[in-house]
């Protein structure tokens, strides 16, 4: 069986969108796994099919109604992890796309406008996810960043076995960097231990330049790297 993705959004036509090209598409093509997307407004109240309302006490905006939103879900929830893509969720990173991966899949709701009423994210355990620090207009494009994230990491997309094992965030590091012909170029050379052929050498390098990135761009990346580390150690 296949691994299965099921969207909810009040915009449809932005599916499969970039899931569509390259290893993700592929992989759909070839049965790896399927979307099926759900519009919320067939869901929605009245002639007009209304999906929201104003907030209670007052304020800015409109919130996504709860009877709405819980009888969509009631058309897909099989009991794969319900995932409401929000800013005020906890950052998605790498170890929870690889969660993802290892289950039979996902089912995604793309919130609109102030956002979605509290009770049903209580009433269907809903976990809140955000993709970053920022504040999107809607969940779609987080649910495509999670989804390509995820869909990259099922057995048979990716080509090589080890590229996954080797990207950034995987062993808690920023990627190293890549080199290839010509091995000058612009008046930049490629580094030596790359052309060495001496394979522990160039792994040594790797790592040094993992570590030394990480430290200087990601320091919140390289302190939990630490800290886990210690706790290994201290556990011995």
């Amino acid at each position: 069986m296949s691994w299965r993705a099921s969207v909810l959004t009040l915009f449809p036509d932005m599916f499969p969108g970039s899931l569509g090209q390259s290893l993700a598409g592929r992989a759909m093509d070839g049965g790896i796994w399927s979307l099926d997307v759900t519009d919320i407004r067939d869901f929605g109240q009245g002639r007009h099919r209304k999906v929201d309302d104003t907030p209670f006490g007052g304020g800015a905006g409109m919130v996504m109604r709860p009877d709405v939103v819980d009888a969509a879900l009631a058309s897909v929830a099989d009991g794969r992890p319900l995932i409401y893509l929000s800013p005020r969720g906890r950052r998605f990173t790498q170890p929870e796309a690889k969660r993802f991966a290892a289950g039979d899949g996902v089912i995604l709701l793309c919130g609109r406008y102030e956002g979605l009423d509290q009770r049903v994210i209580d009433a269907r355990g809903m976990d809140e996810i955000s993709i970053g620090d920022y504040v999107l207009s809607g969940g779609e494009l987080a649910a495509l960043v999670l989804l390509d994230a995820v869909v990259r990491l099922l057995p048979g997309v990716m080509g090589a076995a080890d590229s996954a094992e080797e990207e950034s965030f995987s062993a808690g590091l920023l990627e190293y960097p890549h080199y290839t012909r010509p091995a000058e170029w612009a008046g930049r050379a490629v580094p030596d231990v790359l052309l060495s052929g001496h394979h522990a050498a160039v792994a040594a390098w790797r790592q040094a330049e993992s570590e030394h990135i990480t430290q200087l761009r990601r320091p919140d990346l390289w302190a939990a790297r630490r800290t886990h580390q210690d706790t290994r150690i201290n556990q011995r």
